[in-house]
């Protein structure tokens, strides 16, 4: 379970930044989280004309297929724990 309760400490963490990731470290930190918490993406595509929603949506499809809870979790708690803070 410390992996666990890595991963939920990063994901607040990552709230706390000083400075904003770049929109592509959050789009990267928004699919592993989402293929972590959720697992394959279970919504269909948003609309073209709807940019964030877009793209939140093809961070997640990404990650489409990648499996294991446990290889995601540490890929955010990586990502998110070398980020400046």
């Amino acid at each position: 379970m410390a992996l666990e309760a890595d991963f939920n400490a990063a994901a607040e963490d990552v709230k706390k930044l000083k400075t904003r990731p770049t929109d592509e470290e959050l789009k990267e930190l928004y699919g592993l989280y989402k293929q972590a918490t959720v697992g394959d993406i279970n919504i269909e595509c948003p609309g073209m004309l709807d940019l964030k929603a877009k793209a939140k949506w093809e961070a997640w499809n990404l990650k489409k297929g990648v499996t294991s809870i446990k290889f995601t979790s540490s890929s955010h708690v990586y990502r998110m724990t070398n980020m400046e803070g």
